[in-house]
């Protein structure tokens, strides 16, 4: 069982920066697969950024470039750096954990609360 909470969240101007974490508990964290989805108003929850266990990565077109998913130095935490942010990026954030390497939100069993990001001017 794995227990997630996001955080760093906020509003930010268009072409600013903001990062996020994902701070996790419980046991077995190592071995998950970690996920960073976001979900708009009125809008499906997409997958942002993907890393496996074993540091493989993966991102939307959306957001290649400018965002980068790392497993932090301190322990049981990944982080979301987003960089040359765009109004278009706004939503809400969620952290996600899965014992498979997957794109699917059905796959992923375990899920933060979510963190607001809000880009505008």
């Amino acid at each position: 069982q794995v227990q997630l909470v996001e955080s760093g969240g906020g509003l930010v101007q268009p072409g600013g920066s903001l990062g996020l974490s994902c701070a996790a508990s419980g046991s077995g964290f190592t071995v998950y697969h970690m996920g960073w989805y976001r979900q708009a108003p009125g809008k499906e929850r997409e997958l942002v950024a993907r890393l496996t266990r074993g540091r493989d990565t993966n991102y939307a077109d959306s957001v290649k470039g400018r965002f980068t998913i790392a497993r932090g130095n301190i322990k049981n935490t990944v982080y979301l750096q987003m960089n040359s942010l765009k109004p278009e990026d706004t939503a809400v954030y969620y952290c996600a954990a899965s014992g498979i390497v997957s794109s699917r939100v059905r796959d992923y069993p375990y899920w933060g609360q979510g963190t607001q990001v809000t880009v505008s001017s």
